[in-house]
């Protein structure tokens, strides 16, 4: 049987029509690097939770919006104009659903920040105006030149385990990062200047990363990037024969 992996969709207006979209890399990564089939979740709110009986894993993509800051109890939001709320409305009960039924779940970019905000965390809105922190954004230029490898990022725990190393470099493209960690996340990776760039979620919560950073970015060519998607469609594969013995 095909393992079967999620991926929700953005909410964007292109020339007046609303679509639902994700950049390709990310299915790509999830068939050629997890063996699994992706199926894009339309942005429609927390009645898609029910499509999770279907699902192997869930994968959370970046974007270019970030999520609202009331989700995580900020009133003022210091990017107004970038902004999904199909997108929160639907991604948030998915991952708190997903979790508590232990299905594997990747998030990466702006989904390690929902992953965050869905367990009861907080975010830092735009992290290179904090005093100390580096310009964590990808900058101007062609998309091989944004998703360079940028900065180094200190591993620990079951992340460093998986990938048998303490230190790793990483691309690099978010404005908005984790604050406080959400309930059952512990830390396993930061980048120098102290951002969190890696949690994993602990306590019998199943398999579950979240990523600062790209790894589906050319992830054939990157050995880590590779590494997580195997470990990904492993726990998958491991999620998926479970529930059939059970069955």
């Amino acid at each position: 049987m095909s393992l079967i992996v999620g991926i929700p969709a953005c909410n964007r207006d292109i020339n007046g029509l609303i679509q639902h979209a994700t950049p390709a890399r990310y299915g790509a990564a999830v068939i050629g690097g997890a063996g699994a089939i992706p199926i894009l979740l339309p942005p429609e709110g927390e009645g898609l939770v029910a499509v999770l009986d279907r699902l192997d894993g869930l994968l959370l993509s970046g974007s270019g919006s970030n999520v609202e800051p009331h989700r995580y109890g900020v009133a003022q939001s210091l990017t107004p104009d970038r902004h999904d709320p199909r997108r929160d409305d639907t991604t948030l009960p998915l991952i708190r659903a997903a979790v508590a039924r232990g299905l594997p779940v990747l998030a990466i970019c702006r989904g390690i920040q929902e992953l965050n905000v869905a367990l009861g965390g907080t975010l830092h809105q735009q992290v290179q105006d904090m005093p100390g922190r580096i310009d964590h954004r990808g900058g101007p230029g062609t998309p091989d030149y944004r998703y360079r490898p940028k900065h180094a990022v200190w591993l620990s725990g079951q992340l460093a385990r998986l990938l048998g190393k303490a230190e790793i470099m990483v691309n690099s493209s978010h404005e908005q990062c984790v604050d406080r960690p959400g309930e059952g996340l512990v830390v396993e990776a930061v980048a120098p200047d102290g951002t969190i760039e890696a949690v994993r979620g602990a306590g019998g919560t199943g398999w579950v990363y979240g990523l600062q950073w790209h790894p589906e970015w050319r992830y054939a060519e990157n050995p880590d990037s590779t590494v997580i998607f195997r470990a990904f469609g492993e726990a998958c594969r491991a999620y998926a024969a479970g529930l059939r013995k059970a069955a």
